[in-house]
């Protein structure tokens, strides 16, 4: 591009209702601070689009992301919005987290099938029966609530939100079908397309029984550009959101190095708090088995003004959380995914 700078900003997503609802909360914060600026929409489906029906873990790290950055990098668009949770936590060369906006509710939540919840039959996790069946595509969700709720079935299920809505409000007779009582899905999402009214119960570290630790990124949005394009970083600013930046890149941290991916049980949760007079990052992190039969927790406080320290933060309790057996439980997950044994969340 040349200078001073672009007129047009080519815009890449996916082609999900969620995807396009978001990245036009990003386009919608640049017009304001750039009137001058027109914004191209470029959407395409990814390979974790296409492919419904392979579990998550086995199609890999990227499958939401690559085909877009190779698009991004050979200079077809400028910019590309993600999911902060769906980005691989090391990038391609030449490709730079350049933004991180505002976060929507990180938190898991439990939604019920339709019938359940207009009958009022359920109000939480905890009031389902045993052998009750749970929807989630996570694994780390799944690993999690199989810690803290052992009587229930957790099944994979796949899809955009409609999706998975959908399938948990079929009614689905005995032996002709997949049957879901409830979900678990991001709060997110939901309240990004309007369904916030479907959500019985939030889950995080203070909900009974232990809760859940939401997934790295989990709410906020990453806007990825090409290293070096110091045009098109520089008006990105507008968009920033610096406490969640910080946030987002000490959770990212912790994964890189237990050298995780999207598909793997580490929960985290983030929060600013007042200590010794000062605002600082609490960072917590687990991990769990697929089992939910063994766990590593942790936890540490920090003074965070910049993106290193943040980066510091994250690192240090990921090497306090392997040091204490959370990377035995990865080690073994990988194991097992070479030989097909735990590529299921309805496996285990």
């Amino acid at each position: 591009m040349s200078s001073p700078g672009p007129k047009t900003i080519r815009v890449g997503t996916r082609r999900s209702a969620l995807a396009l609802a978001q990245t036009n909360l990003v386009i919608a914060a640049l017009q304001r601070a750039h009137p001058d600026l027109t914004f191209e929409v470029h959407a395409m489906a990814t390979m974790g689009d296409r492919d419904k029906t392979t579990p998550l873990p086995a199609l890999g790290k990227g499958l939401w992301t690559s085909e877009l950055e190779a698009r991004l990098t050979s200079g077809e668009i400028d910019i590309i919005v993600h999911s902060l949770k769906d980005m691989p936590t090391t990038l391609p060369e030449g490709c730079v987290l350049a933004c991180v906006t505002a976060r929507e509710d990180p938190r898991d939540v439990v939604v019920f099938k339709k019938r359940y919840q207009e009958e009022g039959r359920y109000k939480k996790l905890s009031d389902l029966p045993q052998g009750s069946v749970v929807g989630t595509s996570s694994v780390r969700r799944a690993a999690q609530l199989r810690r803290r709720y052992p009587g229930l079935v957790f099944r994979d299920v796949r899809g955009n939100v409609e999706t998975r809505l959908a399938k948990c409000d079929a009614e689905v007779e005995e032996g002709k079908g997949e049957r879901y009582d409830a979900l678990i899905i991001a709060a997110a999402g939901l309240k990004r397309l309007g369904y916030e009214g479907r959500i019985s119960q939030y889950l995080d570290s203070t909900t009974e029984s232990g809760g859940l630790l939401h997934a790295v990124g989990q709410g906020a949005l990453g806007i990825e550009a090409r290293e070096g394009d110091e045009a098109v970083i520089q008006l990105l600013k507008a968009a920033e959101d610096r406490p969640t930046m910080l946030a987002t890149f000490a959770e990212r941290a912790v994964m890189r190095t237990l050298e995780g991916g999207c598909s793997v049980p580490i929960g985290v949760e983030t929060a600013w708090v007042e200590e010794d007079g000062k605002k600082k990052l609490r960072l917590r992190a687990t991990v769990v088995s697929l089992d939910g039969k063994e766990a590593v927790d942790g936890e540490q406080t920090a003074d965070v003004n910049t993106l290193e320290e943040a980066e510091v933060l994250g690192k240090e309790l990921a090497q306090q959380l392997s040091t204490n057996g959370a990377q035995k439980i990865l080690d073994d997950i990988n194991k097992g995914r070479v030989t097909g044994a735990a590529l299921k969340v309805s496996d285990v």
